[in-house]
């Protein structure tokens, strides 16, 4: 005799439909972030080398084919997978990766105009920044209201779970504004230049106080609570994010300040980009110092490879480029050589993460689902007896 067992719900059945993506998180715009900034850090080091102006634009061209693969990857899970979707919205360990979709899209868009004009034309690169960094910035405004607003009403965390992921939603604006001024000088002068550049102001105000109140209670957790999981560990790495992003973007005010506010203004986005860059920097110095030694630590006890690692790219790359900034600020000769040694830093990290992704999605293990726990019960499937 032949049986087949009723289907559990109608639901599942929607599910088999481009199974691939069922666990495809935002989480994985991290890799478009992580390589995006490898290209466009690369390009403003102090000393550079025949061809490595052309290599980073190669970089920064494989971030945008990324973006668009995972734009269309991330729109198939919506569509076919959206309770796992929704699901993921309402998880506290994975909603505030939400930020990293706006993230990647500034990171990409910030990419054009500083080294993919050199394929695209200086046209069509500003087109492109126009247009990533509008939707960027507005996904990732959205992002730091949203997510924390959840956090608050449906999620529902301790104390003993803070973790540097709460960042990702709040660090996005920070973005917004430091690569925003990348697009003042091509507006018309007058109001509208202004206008843009005390928005990037702005936002920088609403990123750098949404964390000078977060930071804390990450930090007194890990004091408190002892070290992160394993796994999650190389997320220590994130809160390097909003320190190198805001040292890069304050060094921009003061690149473009000059003729777009009046001469007292623009003076003083000067003296801020020294008296707030270097504080800022010695304690991105220690805080990498600090995630370092937990890495280490971590990785003795037998941490293995998880997307977590993509932390080690961006927020570090935010760090060259703060750090150019401030060798273009200061002339010192101390900067130039910080800046070289983390991005060859950057660059280490970036092809460590990039081949052990590439490896678990070509064996299917990055994109599989989570293994059910020990004696957990299995659904139910047809049989025959």
């Amino acid at each position: 005799m032949v049986t087949a067992a009723q289907p559990l719900s109608p639901p599942a059945v929607p599910n088999r439909r481009v199974p691939a993506v069922r666990h495809l998180g935002p989480n994985w715009y991290a890799c478009v972030m992580g390589t995006a900034i490898v290209g466009t850090a690369g390009a403003a080091l102090p000393w550079q080398v025949p061809g490595l102006r052309a290599v980073c634009t190669a970089v920064w061209a494989l971030s945008l084919v990324l973006l668009a693969v995972l734009l269309v990857a991330r729109s198939l899970h919506w569509l076919h997978h959206r309770d796992q979707a929704r699901a993921q919205l309402l998880d506290p360990a994975a909603a505030p990766f939400y930020g990293c979709l706006a993230m990647a899209l500034l990171a990409v868009g910030s990419g054009a105009l500083t080294v993919g004009r050199d394929w695209l034309g200086t046209s069509a690169a500003v087109a492109l920044d126009a247009v990533l960094f509008t939707a960027g910035t507005v996904v990732g405004l959205a992002a730091a209201v949203a997510v924390p607003y959840l956090m608050a009403v449906r999620h529902r965390t301790e104390p003993g779970q803070a973790s540097p992921v709460w960042l990702l939603p709040l660090v996005a604006p920070m973005v917004s504004a430091a690569v925003g001024p990348l697009l003042v000088p091509h507006l018309p002068p007058g109001q509208p230049r202004e206008t843009l550049l005390l928005a990037c102001v702005a936002m920088f105000g609403v990123s750098l106080f949404a964390t000078l109140v977060t930071l804390p209670v990450i930090f007194g957790r890990l004091l408190t609570g002892g070290p992160l999981p394993l796994a999650l560990t190389p997320s220590l790495f994130l809160v390097l994010g909003p320190l190198g992003q805001s040292t890069t973007a304050v060094g921009k005010f003061a690149d473009v300040a000059p003729g777009v506010v009046p001469g007292p203004y623009a003076e003083g986005f000067g003296v801020l980009a020294v008296l707030y860059g270097v504080p800022v920097m010695g304690f991105a110095l220690m805080w990498l110092c600090l995630a370092a030694a937990h890495v280490v630590r971590a990785r003795r006890e037998g941490m293995g490879f998880s997307m977590t690692w993509w932390s080690f790219t961006f927020p570090v790359g935010t760090c060259v480029t703060g750090a150019e900034a401030l060798a273009r600020r200061t002339g010192l000769a101390v900067y130039d050589g910080l800046t070289v040694v983390l991005y060859a830093g950057l660059v280490a990290a970036w092809a460590v993460a990039a081949v052990h992704t590439a490896r678990g999605v070509v064996s299917g293990a990055l994109l599989a689902g989570p293994r059910p726990a020990p004696g957990a019960p299995r659904p139910a499937t047809a049989r025959t007896t």
